[in-house]
């Protein structure tokens, strides 16, 4: 009998960016060779009900779960992981230039931890060929989010061009992007956390486009920063917070390696811990993303709770399987109803209120 764990004993047999590279190319031609599969799929997995819809940015969500970037890199999935549940999906990070990424190995996996440590560093095909993907299948049923990065070889001085030249691109085929200046995995890319280059940077892309502009933040960031920062950003026009991407810090991780950041359940405690407090701030003032460890329902539930419009998996998904979004779904409405909430905007916040 097929079930994800049976599945799971064997694309854990290969290495964990091997496994990635199998998952994507099956769920590539499947979709072109099977299309028949995706409303299948979408009859098991996909699971929504007025009471978790909600408008945001521009579009509609059909539900709050989504998918956090770096799965769909290149967003050749994006069909697939619609069936399979997802109620948005961020693709990227994408830079303006392709480019390799970081030497192999550079993705680990924990399962006993349920963790996964990676150092891709923005491995993608770059802007332009991405960008024809997007457009044959935009807009689409799912709200769709362009993560965006700079370049390796871009230096700091130059990383307002590369993020432009992004915004330019991807601003008519998606419903919202994402500026990611807070992976660990690109050299001095957390650098730019800082608020004269916030400033400039959503200045400029307010200037580019009227799509929400969102910043995503690390979570190793002391919270008066953080706080700072994100100020700083809203101020010049962003749409929203991303909360959080992964973390560099290793003591979370039993033989942890000293390098890449670290995603999945290790990082639950921190990155939760972390949204509640950068919600205090901000809940009510902007639309918040919380991302970061989030497996089940109650988990998710509590971030919901704490302000979060929306959450992110991604870990869980590897670890957990296509069942998990649906799981996550059901169980927040079940929650809902425990608290006697009718509609997720009750809900959403209701910590901080």
């Amino acid at each position: 009998m097929f079930t994800y764990e049976n599945a799971k004993k064997i694309f854990f047999q290969f290495s964990p960016e091997n496994a990635h590279n199998i998952a994507e190319f099956s769920f590539k031609y499947a979709t072109k060779l099977c299309p028949f599969l995706l409303s299948k799929l979408s009859e098991q997995f996909f699971f929504t009900s007025p009471r978790l819809e909600q408008n945001l940015f521009g579009t509609h969500f059909l539900n709050p779960i989504g998918l956090a970037a770096g799965f769909d890199k290149n967003a050749t999935m994006i069909k697939m992981l619609t069936a399979l549940g997802f109620g948005h999906i961020e693709f990227g990070t994408m830079t303006p230039k392709p480019q390799s990424g970081n030497p192999k190995p550079r993705l680990f996996r924990y399962p006993e931890f349920e963790s996964i440590q990676n150092a891709m560093g923005f491995n993608n095909d770059g802007a332009l060929v991405i960008k024809k993907r997007v457009e044959k299948l935009y807009p689409f049923a799912t709200p769709l989010a362009a993560n965006i990065g700079k370049n390796k070889t871009t230096s700091a001085q130059d990383a307002l061009s590369d993020y432009e030249m992004l915004i330019d691109t991807f601003k008519n085929i998606s419903d919202y992007l994402v500026i990611n200046i807070s992976s660990p995995n690109t050299p001095g890319l957390r650098d730019l956390q800082n608020e004269t280059f916030i400033k400039e940077l959503f200045t400029m892309a307010t200037s580019k486009t009227d799509k929400a502009v969102l910043l995503k933040i690390a979570p190793d960031l002391e919270m008066s920063e953080a706080i700072n920062i994100c100020n700083v950003a809203l101020e010049n026009g962003a749409g929203g917070i991303v909360a959080t991407n992964t973390t560099v810090d290793y003591s979370l991780l039993p033989n942890a390696q000293d390098f890449g950041g670290i995603s999945g359940k290790v990082l639950a405690p921190k990155s939760a811990k972390f949204f509640k407090e950068l919600s205090r701030e901000f809940y009510g003032k902007t639309p918040l993303i919380s991302v970061g460890g989030i497996d089940n329902a109650k988990d998710a539930y509590e971030r919901i709770k704490d302000g979060a419009n929306l959450v992110q998996i991604y870990s869980s998904f590897i670890f957990k399987g296509p069942s998990l979004t649906k799981e996550i779904s059901k169980g927040v409405l079940d929650l809902m109803d425990k608290d006697g909430f009718s509609h997720i905007s009750e809900a959403i916040g209701a910590n901080r209120r």
